[in-house]
């Protein structure tokens, strides 16, 4: 019996959520969790709740029926919470946190120290879909829990090409397509697909971009006015990183993102040998070894002399 249905066994009312600002792994394991629970036991009580749902991931969750972006009220007997290192990472649900009876931290991330009742980390999982996979029991996940599961590992191991791809994790996919998704559709909505508003601005965001320390950084900084200009969203900035990690020569992608005056949202990718995590963490941050972030502030030229120097010493 998958673990997970026992977690659930005892609890009438659940409430399933994940960090701020949720990415593909986040809501990829938040929505599989509603299929798979909600098939098993379909007389309780489960919500899910998101701060926001990016439009690239509408297709796991058509009409919004399941994810609500607005804070359910009440105690939950069950909190289960994905993808998230820390407690202050959940946002508006710490609420629900607090008052839960029964708290589970389902998550792959190295940084997470557990701070629910009961912790459930592998940081050598590819992503926390992957975990949750583990978690289930194979004939019990239906075709929308195995697409929601695989957008989510394709998310996270950046279409099975980071280094965080492992045979299982190739295995596990396979299984999940064999249960009838259209995979491919769903990696080109998620990953390729562009709006023209994003295409201007990853344009203009390359042609800003500078070469340092002999070609292995690339930084580039996309400010307030040029978000205005071009009417985008925060949404409009995803991928924006990935573009720059692929420049050739380079090892370490730098992405400043002005979220206020004198406040930037910073990026990091590397390649090869540089641990971004180690840099993240230093400033506040955290993530992965090869995928990283954290808030800082100054200005982009402080911003980045900062990190810069970071990336030195472990070069």
């Amino acid at each position: 019996m998958g673990e997970l249905r026992n977690i659930a066994k005892e609890a009438g009312s659940i409430i399933i959520t994940g960090h701020k600002r949720p990415d593909g792994d986040c809501i990829g394991a938040c929505i599989a969790t509603y299929h798979y629970l909600n098939s098993i036991y379909p007389d309780k009580n489960i919500k899910v709740y998101l701060e926001n749902m990016p439009s690239r991931f509408a297709f796991l969750d058509p009409g919004m029926e399941i994810v609500s972006t607005e804070l359910p009220s009440g105690k939950f007997d069950l909190f289960i919470a994905f993808d998230c290192s820390a407690p202050d990472m959940l946002g508006m649900a710490g609420s629900l946190f607090s008052s839960s009876k029964v708290t589970v931290c389902i998550d792959h991330h190295i940084s997470n120290k557990g701070y629910a009742g009961r912790n459930i980390i592998d940081p050598g999982a590819s992503s926390t879909c992957e975990v949750l996979y583990g978690l289930m029991d194979e004939e019990s996940i239906s075709k929308d829990a195995a697409e929601a599961i695989y957008t989510g590992i394709a998310f996270d191991t950046g279409i099975f090409s980071y280094s965080n791809t492992s045979k299982k994790t190739m295995e596990i996919a396979g299984n999940l397509m064999d249960k009838g998704i259209s995979f491919w559709d769903d990696i080109d909505r998620c990953f390729y697909q562009r709006t023209y508003t994003q295409t201007q601005l990853l344009g203009r965001t390359l042609l800003t971009s500078m070469l340092l320390m002999d070609g292995k950084c690339i930084v580039a900084t996309i400010t307030k006015r040029m978000m205005e200009f071009y009417g985008a969203s925060l949404e409009d900035v995803e991928g924006i990183i990935e573009q720059l990690r692929i420049t050739k020569g380079v090892e370490v992608a730098i992405l400043l993102y002005e979220t206020e005056k004198q406040e930037y949202k910073v990026s990091l990718r590397s390649n090869k040998y540089i641990d971004v995590s180690k840099i993240a963490k230093y400033f506040g941050g955290g993530g992965h070894i090869k995928a990283a972030g954290f808030t800082m502030r100054g200005s982009a030229y402080d911003v980045i002399n900062n990190i810069t120097e970071h990336i030195e010493m472990q070069l």
